[in-house]
């Protein structure tokens, strides 16, 4: 569609998807209004993935200290055509096909000024409350915040790149030299983009842990990945078969489980790295001795930083293709129905996306 189409389908419909409270979601007219600055760029929004974190706050009504108070527009991960662009703007022009990092940090806090913008204590990010997300026909976003799709990389791949970035960022938090093996707990959209990344950054085997067999399957047709369904396999003894007993150079928790989190030094070799991806939702049990004994490296993932462009790049060049992740596509009109799916886990679902219909 072109971009003068886009625009129209914007302007026409003020439909948003809207939390109204917890477990209760409306697609309905929602006037948010956002004025371009001179630096910013109006995007008719085309595809939404549906994070984790969106289903969360519709079924639980909040994340730690983020607790939606208010009605609330979900929807982070996002792809869309540029409708108009402030004065400022010179990387964007009307009717390029882009996607957005939806961090818009304050660029007077420190943590910004060091180069550590995702930790910005100030950071505004969407469909976190307050903080209206995207799953609305347009918005209006910064355009230092804004990145062009290549033609060769689809508006589906485009939404992709905001999970994929947190891929990205945890392998470049772990430095570990090509030809490593690693290990990735949890096959969900989090730990399938890490298997991407890894695989990319010269890891020679990646080991994947879950419980659900489809996502492990699919995890398995990625490339060098032996999948293991801890139901029924020891993923250290899985990981020492494979390693002659050494144990993984790299260990990326994304799960999120309390119980996989506490165990992720047992399948770890001697000066190896810890990269904890996945947040959960309780303390999690930290045997030091475990760590101490193998003078463990521990790294931590916060979102992401410094990486969207390179994710672009990746997808652009065929270094990583995020299309078998995709299991299931719903229309905007579909979108409230899409959430409850989502909300039930279903077995073998990996990501599902929005169209918007533009």
């Amino acid at each position: 569609m072109a971009y003068a189409d886009a625009a129209r389908s914007a302007a026409g419909d003020e439909r948003a998807l809207v939390l109204e409270e917890k477990g209760r979601l409306s697609l309905r007219p929602f006037e948010i209004v956002e004025n371009l600055g001179p630096r910013d760029v109006r995007i008719a929004i085309h595809t939404v993935g549906i994070c984790g974190s969106d289903v969360h706050y519709y079924t639980h009504g909040a994340i730690g200290p983020f607790v939606v108070r208010a009605p609330m527009v979900l929807g982070h991960e996002a792809s869309g055509i540029v409708t108009e662009t402030g004065s400022e703007v010179t990387n964007l022009a009307v009717g390029d096909r882009v996607c957005m990092e939806p961090g818009i940090p304050d660029p007077s806090g420190r943590a910004t000024r060091l180069g550590l913008y995702n930790l910005d204590p100030n950071v505004r990010f969407w469909a976190t409350p307050p903080v209206h997300g995207v799953l609305r026909k347009s918005v209006v976003h910064p355009g230092d915040f804004t990145f062009k799709l290549p033609d060769t990389v689809s508006f589906a791949a485009g939404a992709m790149v905001e999970p994929l970035a947190v891929g990205v960022h945890a392998v470049t938090k772990a430095k570990a030299a090509p030809g490593h093996v690693a290990v990735v707990m949890g096959a969900g959209p989090i730990g399938l983009v890490t298997v991407l990344a890894a695989l990319a950054a010269g890891a020679a085997r990646v080991i994947v842990s879950d419980i659900d067999a489809g996502k492990l399957a699919l995890a398995e047709s990625l490339g060098a990945v032996t999948p293991v369904d801890v139901r029924s396999t020891s993923l250290v003894e899985a990981v020492s078969a494979a390693t002659g007993g050494w144990g993984a150079d790299v260990v990326y928790e994304c799960s999120g489980n309390e119980k996989a989190a506490a165990g992720v030094f047992a399948p770890l070799a001697p000066g190896g790295v810890v990269v904890l991806v996945g947040i959960p939702l309780a303390p999690v049990g930290y045997d030091v001795a475990a760590a101490q004994i193998k003078e463990a490296r521990v790294e931590h993932v916060f979102r992401y930083a410094h990486v969207f462009e390179r994710c672009v790049n990746m997808l652009a060049s065929g270094a990583i293709d995020v299309g078998p992740l995709l299991t299931r596509t719903f229309s905007f009109e579909d979108s409230v129905r899409a959430f409850e799916i989502a909300a039930k886990a279903p077995a073998g679902e990996v990501k599902m996306q929005i169209e918007m219909g533009i």
